[in-house]
């Protein structure tokens, strides 16, 4: 097997598998154009809306003075 034959081989080695990828990026965007008109068709990219009560604003579950009277008891009794 000549140069020129094996460059010839390797060059329509190269083609075919450029068309085998092309081909398949071709098919996989067919396929998801499909599903895209078939999730429309269904209405399946609506998302249900729930109607929730409001909640009031949070209160804290501790005093937050206790917290305070705390902390500057420990720091009281740190620098003593």
């Amino acid at each position: 097997m000549t140069i020129a034959e094996m460059l010839t081989q390797s060059a329509i080695l190269t083609v075919l598998g450029m068309l085998v990828v092309f081909s398949f990026l071709v098919i996989l965007i067919a396929c998801m154009n499909l599903l895209r008109t078939a999730v429309h068709a269904f209405k399946l990219d609506q998302v249900a809306t729930k109607a929730e009560t409001p909640v009031a604003a949070a209160t804290p579950a501790v005093d937050e003075k206790a917290i305070v009277a705390a902390i500057a008891t420990a720091l009281h009794e740190k620098n003593n």
